[in-house]
């Protein structure tokens, strides 16, 4: 699942899916850098070695993914004073920008444009469309042309991040961005229940004490929100699996492995809160944008979250950046991770990929430049501090994180105790938006129903997963 940054499955989509003919006439509207490009790529002065760097001579048209919307001002502004920065080094590139209203990519429209192979020379994806994009046959192996002389922070790359875009060794992408759930706090729902907002619950039985004390405070209030609808619960539910050092598919993918005493440690706890605490609230079926809803309007107290929720709320819901704080994943053994990346359409001129890469370095993967020009974000209104994406390490780290301080717009020191006890993170698991669809059932059966039965709950569940495993 995604966050607020237009991550497709934390917001399961409810649209129809959009045909394959509107998508391969979906408009290019641009921000194109420089006249005269060459569609099909190879004019100019291209290098046949596809691990040199772009020669600056070289002529060719890219199209890309997510430009910023003209809803999104600032954001559009800088892309575009990217591009223009970009052609002072690759004057004959063209960037043409594809900006899609709502959210970037959407799973219908997503599933229509590989099948269509109408998507863009450099297409968005997600940490886990690797196996759908390369079942399609949609992205070109870039591995040849990545290397420290074509992205120079290569090194500094999480490898764990890297290694979403990878299969059988082969590179099929470069990131945008990442994330790891934590535990997301009111601060104020915190000091008024006499809880230390700067100490955030470290372990379920924390999180269970500290709920209650948050909810006593009555008018209404929360102490611990779940989803249970919209494939978001189910997603949740695999979050506290790894929390605790299980999981919900075995390494093999094939079978089921949250039926377990993990499985029923996790269940028996939340409805335990929902029921003899009633310490989760009365509203339940939730599902994404809810426990936002709720946290940013003081009648909730902590949930699980990406830490870029805590954006999302500010800019959208008009909560207070130091109203929220963040510690780690309660149980600490493991977190959910995933994040963004771009793809490289197969089949486009060898001087085309190594434009994408040109490109996505600059923008995506460079200190101090692009995505991770701090100064620039703060001048122009954006938030700056938020934890993640920060997918840096070593000096690259250390240079990013400093900059990202000085020019915070919010109070960091808030998600100290997130940032300084990272929690190792876990990729999704295979199937997984059919995985959390029939988790969702688990979740909504223990937070709807005072005498559900959790073995029973757990058992159904894992029929019905074994029988999604089967069909890959």
């Amino acid at each position: 699942m995604r966050s607020a940054r237009l991550r497709r499955t934390r917001r399961p989509a409810a649209v129809a899916l959009v045909s394959a003919l509107a998508l391969t006439a979906l408009a290019a509207c641009g921000t194109s850098s420089s006249a005269g490009g060459d569609d099909n790529g190879g004019a100019g002065a291209g290098s046949s070695d596809p691990s040199a760097p772009l020669d600056p001579k070289t002529k060719v048209t890219l199209t890309i993914d997510c430009m910023p919307p003209a809803a999104k001002a600032a954001e559009l502004k800088e892309w575009k004073e990217d591009v223009a920065a970009f052609n002072k080094t690759y004057p004959n590139v063209t960037v043409e920008g594809r900006s899609t209203a709502g959210q970037c990519l959407e799973p219908p429209r997503f599933t229509a444009m590989l099948k269509a192979k109408s998507q863009p020379d450099v297409f968005y994806t997600y940490f886990t469309d690797l196996p759908q994009v390369l079942s399609e046959d949609g992205a070109a192996d870039i591995s040849a042309y990545v290397n420290d002389k074509t992205v120079p922070a290569l090194a500094d790359i999480d490898p764990n991040v890297l290694g979403s875009l990878k299969q059988d060794g082969k590179l099929y992408g470069l990131p945008t961005s990442n994330y790891t759930m934590g535990l997301l706090i009111n601060r104020k729902l915190f000091k008024d229940a006499g809880l230390d907002p700067d100490s955030p619950p470290r372990t379920w039985e924390e999180v269970r004490a500290a709920a209650k004390k948050i909810a006593g405070l009555g008018g209404g209030v929360a102490g611990f929100g779940e989803y249970s609808a919209g494939n978001t619960g189910g997603w949740h539910f695999t979050a506290q699996m790894y929390s605790l050092g299980g999981d919900v598919v075995d390494a093999s993918g094939k079978k089921a492995a949250f039926n377990n005493d993990l499985g029923k440690q996790v269940a028996k706890n939340l409805h335990a809160m929902r029921w003899q605490d009633d310490s989760m609230g009365k509203t339940q079926l939730l599902k994404w944008g809810d426990l936002q809803k709720q946290i940013a309007t003081d009648k909730l107290g902590m949930f699980l979250a990406a830490p870029d929720d805590i954006a999302y709320m500010v800019q959208q819901l008009g909560a207070k950046y130091e109203n929220f704080g963040m510690g780690p994943i309660p149980g600490g053994k493991n977190t959910l991770a995933g994040g963004n990346n771009y793809m490289v359409k197969k089949g486009i001129s060898g001087d085309k990929i190594k434009a994408a890469v040109a490109w996505l370095n600059f923008k995506n993967l460079t200190v101090g430049k692009g995505q991770f020009d701090w100064a620039r974000s703060k001048a122009d209104g954006l938030p700056v501090g938020v934890p993640q994406p920060n997918f840096w390490l070593n000096d690259s780290k250390a240079k990013d994180d400093a900059s990202r301080v000085q020019n915070a717009t919010m109070p960091v020191a808030n998600f100290k105790a997130f940032m300084d006890n990272p929690v190792a993170g876990k990729a999704e698991p295979p199937k997984a938006q059919e995985v959390y669809k029939v988790l969702d059932n688990v979740m909504s059966g223990l937070l709807t129903d005072k005498n559900a039965d959790v073995d029973k709950l757990l058992a159904t569940a894992e029929a019905q997963v074994n029988q999604v495993l089967s069909h890959q």
